[in-house]
This record gives structure tokens, sequence and C-alpha cells, in this order.
């Protein structure tokens, strides 16, 4: 064996042994900021303030801001994101089902209730016969939308009917309403072409609609349909995460919300 085999084989035989050249930054600092999602509008808002506080502990947030409620977490999986905060226990519930998708809650954040919005009419009572009302296309949302509607006349549903509700529970519908199914995002665009529309509160704001003040119908406070940060389950006890929910589940951030959202956003913590 010549020398310059055996060096090149004493080399290629140390390399397992070798100190990386470099070390993967730490999640959360300057060099790797912590990714976190959340729909535009409310959302992102308050994670601005969620961002401002985190900071004070040594934690860098930078807020990736969607427009749809399926890529945050397709985008989470994926490991393009540390974190998302845009979503209820239903909805993440039926998400890891549907996609096997290895994500878990850490903490509750807000509860954005739901409203029921026209440009015509001032009660769900007044809505004429055989007209289109909208709700959400997804599948925790729409039956949301569905037993708001119920709970205020609008028809009625199958007994004992809950957030999986859909149309074919509607079983006494003596308006004849006609039910129309959006992308969530898009129902505010579509509120004049219908007689009325249940909205996201995330959606409905940035639309310049005030559910305290605009909704014909509207959810109680005591909404069970609390928000959550939502983290890989691989990371769910991670250092990182303790620091973000600490710095979201914070007086300061109950405060901004109350000053800022006047009630239509409610702290689930």
């Amino acid at each position: 064996m010549n020398t310059t085999r055996r060096t090149l084989l004493g080399a290629s035989l140390a390399l397992p042994f070798a100190a990386p050249a470099f070390a993967q930054a730490e999640i959360g600092t300057a060099a790797r900021p912590l990714k976190i999602g959340g729909t535009a509008g409310p959302h992102s808002q308050v994670l601005e303030k969620v961002q401002e506080i985190a900071a004070r502990d040594g934690l860098v947030l930078r807020i990736v801001p969607f427009t749809d409620y399926i890529t945050p977490n397709a985008a989470l999986a994926a490991g393009d994101l540390d974190a998302n905060s845009y979503q209820h226990q239903p909805f993440l519930d039926q998400a890891v089902k549907d996609r096997n998708l290895p994500l878990v809650a850490v903490g509750k954040t807000l509860v954005f209730p739901m409203g029921v919005y026209s440009r015509k009419q001032k009660k769900i009572a007044d809505i004429p016969n055989g007209s289109r009302v909208a709700i959400p296309n997804d599948p925790t949302n729409g039956g949301r939308a569905l037993l708001l509607l119920a709970a205020n006349g609008a028809f009625k549903l199958t007994p004992g009917a809950d957030f999986r509700a859909t149309v074919a529970d509607i079983v006494e519908n003596p308006k004849r309403i006609r039910i129309v199914e959006l992308e969530a995002a898009q129902i505010p665009r579509a509120l004049d072409e219908v007689e009325a529309a249940a909205i996201n509160t995330n959606f409905a704001i940035p639309a310049g609609l005030n559910p305290v003040r605009d909704a014909i119908a509207i959810e109680s406070a005591d909404s069970p349909y609390a928000n959550l940060i939502v983290v890989k389950r691989d990371n769910a006890n991670a250092p990182w995460v303790k620091k973000l929910v600490a710095a979201y589940q914070n007086d300061e951030i109950k405060a901004f919300v109350r000053d800022t959202f006047q009630g239509s956003v409610v702290p689930a913590f």
C-alpha cells in the first residue's frame, strides 16, 4: 500500500469521528429565528405583540402570514414553520386525522367568535324565503356556522348535531334557505352576493366588519373554539416552546387584545 493510499484511507476512517464543521443554530436565536405562521389580520397582529414580548426573553420570532387555513399546517408538518397560531382544536383534530399530520397543541390563545353578517337584513328572522346564505367550506367551521344559524332560528339540525354537522343535517328548513359553501377567506368578498354569511372573525375584521357592532348573530364569549399554538409532536417539550407559550399567555397580550379589538376577540388563557 503506497503512502498516498494510506493517507486517504486514514482520512476516510477518521471522518465518522470528526467534529462537524458547524452546529445548527438553536431555534429562536438571531441566527435561526423561530418561524411562526398565522393567518393575515388579527392573528398576525397579535403575534407582532407576542414577538415584542418574546424578544425580552431572548426568543427571536419571525412571523409568516398566510391567507388560507390549509397551508399553515402543511408548512408546519414539512418543517417550513416551527409553530403556527390560527386554528381551534376541532380543526386541528380533523387536519391531523385527514392528513396524518404529526402536530399537537401546546397552549390556548384566543377565541374569535364567529358572526353572521348581512348587508340587507338586521336579524336572522328577517332573511327572506329562498335566500342564499354563505358558510365556510372546511368541515369544522362549516358545522360551526350551521350550529350558529340553527341557534338563531334559521333552520333546525339533526338532534345532537355538533361542529361536524353538514347541510345533510338540516332537517327542518321552512324558509328553504340555500347554503352556499365557500373558502372561509373568500366569504367577506361574497357578502354582497348573498343574503347573509357566517364569517370567521379573523377574516371579518380585515374586511372592515366589527363582530360586536355589525354581526346579526354571534357566538357567545364562552365559545369552545379557542385557538391554539401548534407545533410538531417531537418539539412539544422543547424549551423554546415553553418560552413561546409564556410570551403569548401574558397579561400584556390580554390588555392588547382588549384595547385593540374591543370585545370582538377574547383571550382564552
